[in-house]
């Protein structure tokens, strides 16, 4: 028997459709353990979101995964907006969950220093909604970021339009003095901007292959694939014709965390616009081959990957029937 060592990866998201991928596909990767999920706002209301994580974590069974809630707004104290039409009220498409949390709020926003002082250097985090909920840990806890593994990010475009702006991505737009709040402070990280994560479609004959064998195997988690995938694509496809489906940019970022080896990377100092104009939360990078000129933190970032293996594997998890309770360690 091959003992595999499965990367220890604290999951911050803001539940839209791609983050729910995301969260699946480490649920059968035997490869990606996850330690803690941080339930955020973003692409849905945190309150939605929190509904969305219980039942996932009631469908998997994984009640020993700690479920933390996160911010519920950036720290420019704006009110969200959220993208139902994109992603469904809870994140999980045409799907409503049948759950009721109390009324009372969730505030375990520390269990973030505790899950990183139990693994330290052994922990991946992976961010792929807005940086509020990392940069409120940066303020509380100055030195929380120096101890951890590497940092994996889904946000910015660089030299590419954007998806919240003509220019800016959504996670760095929506929370920019938080994006470069992380930046300036984060190492070790890696960054995978829309250039890259765009590309990251699955085809549809290979969802409905995949729902096929959830379906024969009477697998409650994996049916849900093909609905919000469905839903998700529909979007896109309405919107522009010519595109094959909605591209999974979060599903992209976490299964880079064990697959480096099949992006190409470029390393290039960074920060994040803060200004409110027309150029809000624009992800800068220093592109010029002279970094030194730069006063600011160098970071990071995919410029390509492998898209046949990243299909391949991708299938191959997800077909596997391996469930992060049966992992080794």
């Amino acid at each position: 028997m091959v003992l595999t060592i499965s990367q220890k990866v604290l999951f911050i998201g803001d539940f839209g459709i791609d983050d729910i991928v995301a969260l699946l596909y480490a649920y059968y990767s035997e490869e990606v353990e996850i330690v803690g999920v941080v339930v955020d706002y973003g692409n849905i209301s945190r309150e939605n979101a929190l509904v969305t994580a219980t039942y996932i974590q009631n469908l998997t069974n994984l009640f020993e995964v700690p479920i933390i809630s996160g911010a519920d707004r950036p720290l420019t104290g704006e009110i969200p907006t959220y993208y139902p039409e994109i992603h469904g009220e809870y994140g999980l498409g045409p799907i409503i969950p049948k759950i009721k949390l109390p009324p009372t709020e969730l505030e375990n926003f520390y269990e973030i220093l505790t899950i990183i002082n139990r693994y330290k250097n052994e922990l991946v985090v992976v961010n792929i909604g807005r940086l509020t909920s990392l940069a409120t840990a940066v303020v509380l806890y100055p030195n929380i970021l120096s101890t951890v593994k590497s940092i994996y990010m889904m946000g910015g475009a660089f030299l590419y339009p954007g998806n919240a702006s003509p220019l800016a991505e959504a996670n760095f737009y929506s929370d920019h003095y938080a994006a470069n709040l992380v930046l300036k402070h984060a190492r070790n990280t890696k960054i995978f901007p829309l250039n890259v994560t765009e590309y990251a479609i699955l085809p549809e004959t290979m969802i409905q292959e995949l729902n096929t064998i959830f379906q024969k195997r009477n697998d409650p988690v994996g049916v849900l694939l093909e609905p919000i995938i469905s839903y998700y694509s529909n979007w896109y496809k309405n919107r522009n014709p010519s595109i094959k489906g909605g591209p999974l940019h979060d599903l992209l970022t976490i299964w880079a965390v064990t697959n480096n080896n099949s992006f190409q990377f470029t390393e290039k100092p960074v920060k994040i616009n803060t200004d409110n104009g027309e150029c809000r939360g624009v992800s800068i990078g220093d592109f010029r081959p002279f970094k030194e000129l730069a006063n600011y933190p160098t970071h990071t970032i995919a410029i390509s990957f492998d898209y046949e293996y990243f299909i391949k594997d991708i299938f191959r998890t997800f077909s596997s029937g391996r469930h992060l309770s049966n992992k080794e360690s």
